[in-house]
């Protein structure tokens, strides 16, 4: 299987090559972290780096069995380097090593040395290494594939429609014209873990292999971190699942601690608490399978310190969890459009206004704002009104007219601006930067 370069975070990689940062690359599993190290090695070999130079160490590896805290990590990292000039050293998956914040830094202050850490939980950067080597690392945070990215695993070409304006079209490998929504469909179904991306998927292996990479999480990442780490609110799996499955069912939709104790408690009869279910869902953001998102008061520009949304790291899981019953696919499009942005770089954020709700209010650099508002289609005149109305309300002053303001659209006919509002197909938003990068 030929490795697709991932060029947005192996750029940043390289760009801080042979500097005393750390370099830590976070995200979900099976996201493509190991991956992105041997592509950091790959380069680093095209530039005449000798392979002695270059020593990985897969702490997941039973070579590894026995390294868990940071002085028997320190001691077998010095034994391996003996000798070797300026290596680079990569370090796959560490934080199962207790302490091993403590080790890295003194590796980087003790040797002419260049270092790369992967890691799949937030605990990776805790409090504890922030004010350890505050200053001395840059982390790269790493999702699943984006739409894009999904193509080039495909071997799918994007380009301008001819007469259609932004209009993208899609063509296979061997030349043939796609069905744009029809792969969009696909890739939201299915997600974007790129061990799934190279093909056409097939739900039979696509549910089995997402079922591995959930329980992964479930049972290694969380409940047993939690026991190694003595976090005794976290020990049981059943209501864990119940949880994953609620957050699921939910992406977009505004919650709240309390809504979902109350939920959870009603379903099974249980005696659930409000710290209890705290410490599942920042497990679980720990593990990056769900992200919270703050809502942002649009008209008095703060945060609001209640409520809140959460969206899922890849829609395949939330597919899986769900039966694959293809439900709320406005909602799945949204997560997408959500992760994109991410992806993008912009902080993301759900508007409010008391007049209504703006799916996202996304913050670039310098004057770049985006209101976005995500659905299926605008056929129907009443569906139309409602999702521009929040968009609208620049009328009242609320809503600057030079920030951006977009509706993006799943399916059917479109004009591409309404009032000022420009609207546009979900395909081409996922693909605009692609589009226009070449």
């Amino acid at each position: 299987m030929d490795i697709v370069r991932r060029s947005r975070y192996l750029d940043r990689l390289i760009a801080f090559q042979d500097t005393d940062l750390i370099k830590i690359v976070t995200g979900i599993r099976r996201c493509g972290k190991s991956t992105l190290l041997d592509m950091m090695r790959e380069h680093l070999a095209q530039q005449g780096v000798p392979a002695e130079r270059l020593l990985t160490f897969k702490m997941e590896s039973l070579e590894y069995a026995g390294v868990t805290d940071y002085l028997t990590f320190y001691r077998m990292v010095r034994e391996r380097v003996d000798g070797v000039d300026r290596p680079y050293l990569f370090f796959d998956e560490l934080q199962n090593v207790e302490g091993w914040e403590k080790a890295v830094n003194s590796l980087r202050v003790d040797l002419p040395c260049d270092i790369y850490v992967t890691g799949s939980n937030a605990f990776l950067l805790s409090s504890e290494l922030a004010t350890l080597i505050s200053g001395r690392y840059i982390e790269i945070k790493m999702q699943p594939l984006t739409f894009g990215e999904y193509l080039d695993f495909r071997s799918i070409d994007a380009v301008v429609a001819e007469g259609l304006g932004e209009r993208v079209e899609l063509v296979s490998k061997t030349g043939d014209r796609l069905n744009s929504n029809t792969v969009l469909e696909q890739y939201i179904t299915y997600g974007g873990m790129p061990f799934l991306a190279h093909d056409e998927p097939r739900r039979e292996p696509c549910r089995d292999y997402t079922r591995s990479l959930y329980q992964t999480i479930v049972a290694r990442d969380i409940l047993s971190r939690a026991t190694r780490r003595g976090r005794g609110a976290i020990t049981k799996r059943d209501v864990l699942e119940r949880l994953c499955a609620y957050l699921a069912d939910n992406i977009s939709n505004q919650t709240s601690v309390n809504k979902i104790v109350g939920t959870l408690n009603e379903s099974a009869g249980g005696k659930t608490n409000a710290s209890t279910v705290s410490a599942y869902i920042d497990a679980l953001e720990e593990t990056y399978l769900f992200a919270k998102v703050k809502r942002y008061d649009v008209k008095g520009r703060e945060l609001l310190k209640t409520g809140g949304n959460y969206y899922i790291a890849d829609t395949g899981i939330r597919s899986y969890l769900d039966g694959y019953r293809g439900s709320d696919s406005g909602r799945m499009l949204e997560n997408v459009i959500y992760n994109q942005l991410v992806f993008e770089g912009y902080e993301v954020f759900c508007g409010h206004l008391r007049a209504g709700e703006i799916d996202f209010v996304a913050i670039g650099e310098g004057s770049d704002r985006k209101y976005i508002q995500v659905t299926e289609r605008i056929d129907a005149e009443a569906t139309r009104e409602r999702e521009l109305r929040p968009l609208k309300l620049n009328m009242l002053g609320k809503i600057p007219d030079s920030y951006e303001k977009i509706l993006i659209v799943k399916d059917g006919d479109h004009p591409t601006d309404i009032d000022g509002i420009r609207i546009v197909g979900a395909v081409d938003f996922l693909l605009r930067n692609k589009i226009a990068h070449g």
